[in-house]
Formats: structure tokens, sequence, C-alpha cells
């Protein structure tokens, strides 16, 4: 009996996407020839599939124009309160039920569904993930466009602070980019670990090694990319300072950091913390977390 019952609701949700299909392709048809440039209307039913654009939404946007954040925003809130604002399940059928005019994901998350989406007519635009502080800017610049926010003079910051969205120190991130081969770090600046849950530090040539060293630190490792450290090393040669970026928890992951050889030897002060919520999705508050740890850096000079 079960059997025959999903059979039949198979059966059914076949149907179901094959008529849709059949429907988008003539509306697409009918609406070539008159359906004016994408961005000339703003879009108000907007649909997010991930956390980032999530933040993105919440950020930027009246709760008015958002139709749908994803379920991962009730996980991994903004110090924005969203709770009144709608969320989906996540699922193909409410999705396409909802009837977005506009789909928005990061690149390398939701890859099936709005695949399905984009096969069934939906509009999903898919952002590029910044992988350096210049990119970033490019990032909100595409946000911006395709949610047609150029006519937005200001917004408020998560401090709540009137901040131009379409300048969020961008110029001084553009002369710091153009700068980087010939500023690098000097021995003088003191030597930050940024450390990560499983004992993982962060090397250089990272999204992260950018965003230390913009703030005036010199990245305690001079290897490359996410490396595994060794307790003992790390006791004969101390970073100055040590940046835990990891949520807090009990869990073994954590228990590297909280090795009591490592609190024997480094300072009560040497210990800092940031937001760590700022180093989950890249968005305006990347440029806050660079004053985060600007202001850290200055209690060691």
């Amino acid at each position: 009996m079960n059997q025959t019952r999903r059979w039949l609701h198979s059966r059914a949700m076949i149907g179901l996407i094959c008529a849709m299909l059949s429907v988008s392709s003539l509306t697409k048809a009918s609406d070539s020839m008159t359906e004016p440039d994408q961005f000339d209307i703003a879009y108000q039913r907007i649909a997010s599939l991930d956390l980032c654009m999530d933040w993105l939404l919440a950020y930027y946007l009246d709760p008015s124009r958002v139709l749908a954040l994803s379920p991962l925003h009730q996980r991994f809130p903004l110090p924005i309160n969203t709770t009144q604002w709608p969320v989906h399940d996540g699922s193909l059928e409410q999705l396409v039920s909802l009837r977005p005019d506009l789909v928005i994901v990061g690149e390398f998350n939701a890859l099936m569904l709005r695949s399905q989406l984009q096969r069934l007519g939906v509009n999903v635009e898919v952002l590029a993930l910044p992988r350096s502080l210049i990119e970033v800017e490019r990032y909100l610049q595409r946000f911006i466009e395709i949610l047609d926010l150029s006519s937005i003079t200001t917004i408020p910051n998560l401090s709540n602070e009137s901040i131009d969205p379409l300048d969020p120190k961008l110029d001084d991130l553009r002369s710091f980019t153009e700068q980087s081969v010939v500023a690098q770090s000097t021995p003088h600046q003191p030597r930050l670990l940024l450390l990560g849950a499983n004992g993982v530090g962060t090397g250089q040539d990272t999204f992260e090694d950018q965003l230390i060293t913009r703030a005036g630190w010199q990245n305690y490792l001079t290897s490359s990319g996410y490396i595994s450290l060794d307790l003992e090393g790390l006791v004969t040669d101390l970073p100055d300072a040590i940046l835990w970026a990891a949520p807090e928890s009990a869990a073994l992951a954590n228990q590297f950091a909280q090795h009591p050889v490592l609190a024997k030897h480094l300072p009560e002060n040497a210990w800092l913390t940031t937001d760590y919520w700022r180093w989950q999705c890249p968005g305006p508050w990347t440029y806050e977390l660079i004053d985060q740890l600007s202001a850290l850096k200055e209690t060691f000079d």
C-alpha cells in the first residue's frame, strides 16, 4: 500500500513538473519580445537559497521585497531581527508555489535545487564567491545591480549608522590592493595567529590573510593555505596574539585552543576575539571586521 502511494505521488509530481515546463516555455516565448531589460524594474518577490544571500537581503532590503529567506538564517542569525521575515522550507515544491520573480544564491550552494528551478523557468541569479578583498567590492556591486539598489543613498550598518551602500570603504580597499605587493608586512608588526577549530591555522594567500594584513597585523604563519598546527612548535615560537576564529562550544574540535599549555605561555590579553559571524560570509560587515582587527592591533603598538 505504501509503495503504491509513493508511486502515485511520484507520478503526480512528474506530471506537475512537465506541465510547469510547458507553461514556462510558452511564457518565455510570448514574453521574449515584450519583456523589458531585467534590471529596469526592481524585483519585488525575492527568495534566497543560502545563508550569505539571506544576510545580504536582510542587510540591504526592506522585508516587503523579500518573499522568503532560507531556513539557514534561523540557525545563524545576523544582529538584525529577522524573526518576522518569511522563510521557505528548502523544497522545490514550496519555492515553485511561492512564484518568486528572483531567486538568488551563491555559486557553491544549492546546486541541485537551483538547477531544478532553472529548468522550470524560474529566474535564478548565481553570485560568484569573492576570494579577495577587491572581489568583495565586485560581489556587492553585482548584488546591488541585480536588486536595483542604486537609488538608495544610505542604509543602516550593523552599528545603526548610515553608510553609502555603493562605497563601503572601497576606495581604501582599491588602494590597499594596488599597493599590496609593495606594502608587505614588516617585522615590527605584531604577529597574529588566526586559529580555527581542530587546531587549524590560517596561512597566507587566503582571504582571511588579506583581512588581518589589511588591519595592520603580520600573519604568524608564513606558509600558504590552512595548516594543521603542532602544539609543541607553537609553544617554542609563540605569536604575539591568537585570534580564536571559531564558534564557542565545548566540542572536541576546540580542545586545541583550550589546551593549558597555551594558557600558561600566553598572557590573557593575547587571546583576542571578534564577532565570529563576520567571518562566515563576505559582505559589508567585512569592512567592519577590518576595523575591529585594527582596533585590536592598537593594543600591541
